[in-house]
């Protein structure tokens, strides 16, 4: 019973679908990652923005001390908050790009030896990898270290003070600076690995070499400003030095310095009688025992008690004006330091602006690259053409060529393009330009689509001006052109004959050069070493865009496709072609004016011989009037000799008529020599049937 039970179960079992396996799939967090899928790809740009946020945010932290008083420090809390906040966010991303980096494979170096290389999916060996390389590098600038000691450090100590918080946050900001500047170039190469290029576009490149040189003047201004609060509580300490003894009433305490005091009545009285605030005023040039050298303009213009936008964009402005001028419109004092400084803006602007400068050049010519090359092309056939004396009219068509291509290929040659691309890429693309093209042509949307893709594989663009003259009457045929854009007039002399011509119009979805289909399906291989010659004359008469299907690449599809002999197909070429409808066409119109040359040879010939027929070896019979009345016949006899007369006269008039009719069998033929059409040659045939 239970194995009766079990075979049961196991046959329901067996009835599921498989789409309810009950093997599960490993979650995200455990998967590893390709470095070069897309998905990754767009991490590499998510995390490349997020560094330029992260080294945007921390020179902010540089601007947190301000002078809230006169002759005091403190800390804008505000701006802090704000800046903390952002940074924290960004320093998620950096931890989430560690994580990422602990589930990405790499390319085991031994297997570089050909082609991409294989990937090391392991776990474990991604791991040590990663913890040998660059781990540090991105814990260090993942850290949430200015947050920290701003919010828990500096407050825990005791007796600090806005200036101590300002040292500390300055150095722990440039220290961590470091590691997160540095982690941008892997991340930047990674990217070109993958895609080639940072940004896609030249415009997009522009501006993000924008971005950067514009970091870099916000980096140079913060610092500046930094370093101006520096310089300022450097001469307030100076000064309050030297007020700090028996000498002067109330003494100068340090904490004086510091906002958190303001309030206090010792401070206050000391306020009242202090020198040190006018001592370290930068207008006051009576004074000159310290110099603030460049700083001076940050207390000159009130930069350092403004509020926080007019403060930002004035060091925005003194870094850009810095780094573009090299550091030369600076007035720097003698101070060691101060002249180092100036030294580093000066080598830093060099640098920077040669690569600003450069990278915004490449991407810009990027742009206009094709153009210059066309121009180029442009002068040279420009030169060319009076080298070798073209006639006027003759340089205005090669102009109006050269302009209509680069108007339609903007200088990309696609042909180049599409051979550098595998095989079954190029069959997809040219079926996405050509096959729906390709259908508008009637003849060709009897096939099916296998022919068709053979078709659309081998065909070429190709560009036709105004008066152009695509194929001339008795010439070679090299291709077959299908019509995308334009139109163009099909003409033929029928061989030069004299007073024979025949023409029609050809736009979007006709084609011309059908010589080529007979040719190719001549399975002769004996007469296929000349080309057909063409029977018509094609001129261009708008701007003609068309696809060429060259005369090997179609007697190639001939014979690899023994589906043409369809009698469907030899129909649709019967009717679409057009040295079949001229042919029918000259035919009908030979047999209207036979039959109307007989009908009027017939109705003249009636309306001449009044008592005589024509027959068809040409002799006239006389037709005698038969009297059938008795009193005619019993006239008496004086009347027979005048009867006599009218017979002879009646018989010499019938020889007159002869011979006029004859005259006028000959004017007529002679007339329908010469209105007879040229006789037309009726078109070959393909030979659908014998492959």
């Amino acid at each position: 019973m239970n194995n009766v039970f079990q075979r049961s179960a196991s046959k329901r079992l067996a009835q599921f679908p498989t789409n309810f396996s009950l093997r599960q799939e490993t979650p995200w967090w455990n998967q590893i990652l390709d470095p070069g899928s897309p998905t990754l790809t767009k991490w590499n740009h998510v995390i490349l923005f997020t560094c330029l946020v992260a080294l945007f945010l921390d020179p902010l932290y540089f601007y947190l001390p301000v002078i809230g008083a006169p002759g005091c420090l403190q800390i804008d809390r505000t701006l802090g908050i704000f800046v903390t906040f952002f940074r924290t966010v960004a320093d998620l991303f950096f931890f989430m790009h560690i994580f990422i980096k602990f589930r990405t494979a790499f390319v085991a170096p031994s297997s570089r030896v050909f082609g991409r290389g294989e990937l090391v999916m392991d776990r474990k060996a991604i791991a040590i990898r990663y913890l040998r390389s660059s781990f540090i590098i991105d814990l260090a600038a993942a850290l949430p270290l200015p947050q920290i000691v701003i919010w828990f450090i500096i407050p825990g100590s005791k007796g600090s003070t806005a200036a101590h918080a300002n040292h500390t946050l300055s150095l722990i900001v440039l220290v961590q600076y470091i590691p997160r500047f540095s982690i941008m170039f892997p991340i930047n190469q990674r990217i070109i690995k993958s895609t080639g290029v940072v940004a896609k576009t030249a415009w997009s490149g522009a501006v993000y070499n924008l971005v950067q040189y514009t970091l870099a003047s916000h980096i140079l201004g913060a610092s500046w400003y930094v370093l101006s609060i520096q310089r300022q509580f450097e001469c307030w300490s100076i000064e309050c030095s030297k007020e700090n003894n028996g000498t002067h009433s109330p003494s100068c305490n340090t904490l004086f310095l510091d906002c958190s005091t303001v309030g206090r009545p010792d401070r206050n009285a000391w306020l009242k009688q202090t020198n040190v605030i006018i001592n370290c005023d930068a207008l006051n040039d009576d004074d000159k025992d310290f110099e603030f050298g460049m700083f001076a303009d940050a207390f000159t213009n009130n930069v350092a008690s403004s509020a926080f936008t007019d403060k930002f964009f004035y060091c925005l402005w003194w870094g850009l004006k810095s780094l573009c001028s090299y550091g030369q419109s600076i007035v720097t004092s003698t101070l060691t330091s101060e002249t180092l400084f100036c030294c580093l803006i000066c080598i830093a602007g060099l640098v920077f602006f040669s690569l600003f400068i450069g990278n915004m050049q490449s991407y810009l010519q990027s742009t206009t690259a094709r153009l210059e090359e066309w121009r180029i092309r442009r002068r040279d056939t420009e030169e060319w053409m009076r080298h070798r004396q073209l006639p006027m009219d003759l340089q205005e068509r090669v102009r109006r060529f050269v302009n209509y291509q680069w108007v339609a290929t903007r200088g990309v040659d696609e042909e180049a393009i599409l051979k550098s691309l595998p095989l079954d890429l190029r069959r997809q693309i040219q079926r996405h330009l050509c096959l729906a093209l390709v259908r508008r042509v009637p003849f060709f949307n009897q096939m099916d689509d296998q022919l068709l893709d053979a078709i659309c594989e081998r065909l070429v663009c190709s560009l036709n001006t105004k008066g152009m003259f695509l194929i001339r009457e008795g010439d070679p045929v090299p291709e077959m052109l299908f019509i995308i854009r334009g139109k163009v007039e099909s003409s033929t002399t029928n061989g030069g004959r004299t007073g024979f011509y025949n023409s029609i119009t050809l736009g979007p979805g006709d084609f011309c050069g059908e010589e080529l289909l007979t040719w190719a399906l001549i399975p002769n291989s004996d007469s296929c070493i000349n080309l057909p010659l063409s029977t018509r004359t094609v001129k261009s008469i708008t701007e003609v865009e068309a696809f060429a299907l060259r005369a090997w690449e179609l007697r190639y599809v001939a014979k690899q496709f023994k589906r043409l002999h369809s009698k469907k197909l030899q129909h649709a070429f019967r009717y679409y072609s057009h040295q079949w409808r001229t042919w029918g066409a000259t035919f009908i119109q030979a047999a209207w004016r036979r039959y109307k040359r007989r009908k009027m040879a017939i109705e003249l010939a009636r309306q001449e011989n009044l008592f005589y027929d024509v027959d068809g070896s040409g002799e006239g019979i006389l037709v005698v009037a038969e009297v059938e009345d008795d009193e005619a016949v019993s006239s008496d006899a004086g009347h027979q000799a005048q009867h006599l007369g009218v017979t002879l006269l009646a018989s010499k008039f019938a020889k007159n008529t002869r011979r006029g009719a004859k005259k006028v069998m000959a004017r007529i033929s002679h007339d329908d020599n010469m209105l007879k059409m040229p006789k037309m040659f009726k078109p070959l045939e393909p030979d659908f049937s014998v492959l």
